[in-house]
């Protein structure tokens, strides 16, 4: 097993869950110079945790995680046109980080089990037994490059980001103390992570792994970890209340205010995610 590791960590991360949240979405309009978010609808409306949303690439269907009525989580389905609900989960486990995986044929998820192990897993998208895929990690988040390679934010002290090649289970660790928020960039064979170097000092940084190499993109908004990318190459984060967004095409590289309704509902702005389309955002509030 080849191990690189080129970041020696500094600040451990927490993995800290929302007591109560939901999920909205907003119609989403990107424009050269511009981000605006509008008409926000609550997906979820439901009692305690609703959780790290994900948008099925081709079918109007926002995927998440939330707590039944016995405190565990199952991976529900909101249909975006039909304005429904439905369980793809329903287990003594407990389901996070709903993912379509690049051939589209299963969600992968993090199976949280009572002994403490999470391992990542995978189920048949339109229903099924799932498919162990890593159980020899403590695995909080992850994001698919492609069908055979997977990154993992992997739970310890540091968290550690890990680039695995299912194939040949080579794994490599490519940084510590990394946040939750891991991306695939649109139009690249490359993915994004925040690396927290220092108490007040977090950044957004892209691993190339055909170069093998790990680049700065930006400074994250203070304290914050959670964004999204839009296809034409801007990152959205939120300081909580507001929306801003970075142009990694621009020359100007600064975090620039995005429009966002005033409304009591946008509050404790978490994860986001944007649609394949471009065209809807879904962020998680407190409840």
């Amino acid at each position: 097993m080849k191990t690189l590791i080129w970041l020696i960590v500094l600040l451990p991360g927490l993995v800290k869950a929302q007591s109560g949240s939901e999920i909205l979405v907003l119609n989403l309009k990107v424009k050269k110079g511009s981000v605006s978010a509008s008409n926000p609808v609550n997906a979820t409306r439901h009692p305690g945790y609703d959780n790290q949303p994900h948008f099925h690439p081709q079918l109007p269907l926002l995927y998440y995680a939330s707590f039944n009525e016995d405190g565990r989580s199952d991976i529900r389905a909101f249909n975006l046109k039909t304005k429904t609900t439905s369980n793809i989960t329903t287990t003594a486990e407990r389901e996070y980080s709903p993912t379509v995986t690049p051939d589209r044929q299963f969600l992968s998820c993090i199976i949280q089990r009572d002994n403490g192990a999470q391992d990542l897993g995978k189920y048949p998208i339109d229903g099924g037994e799932p498919q162990v895929l890593i159980n020899n990690l403590t695995v909080g988040y992850h994001v698919w490059l492609d069908n055979s390679h997977v990154a993992l934010f992997v739970l310890g002290e540091p968290q550690t980001l890990h680039y695995l090649q299912l194939p040949t289970r080579q794994d490599t660790i490519l940084a510590s103390g990394i946040g939750r928020s891991l991306h695939r960039i649109p139009g690249e064979r490359a993915l994004s992570f925040v690396w927290k170097k220092a108490e007040n000092d977090w950044r957004i940084m892209r691993f190339d792994p055909e170069k093998n190499t790990v680049s700065e993109i930006a400074v994250t908004l203070p304290g914050r970890e959670d964004l999204a990318w839009t296809a034409d190459g801007k990152i959205l984060m939120s300081d909580g209340t507001k929306l801003f967004f970075y142009d990694t095409r621009s020359t100007g590289k600064n975090w620039m205010e995005a429009g966002i309704p005033s409304t009591p509902e946008l509050k404790g702005i978490t994860r986001l995610a944007v649609n394949a389309k471009g065209d809807q955002l879904a962020v998680v509030v407190a409840e």
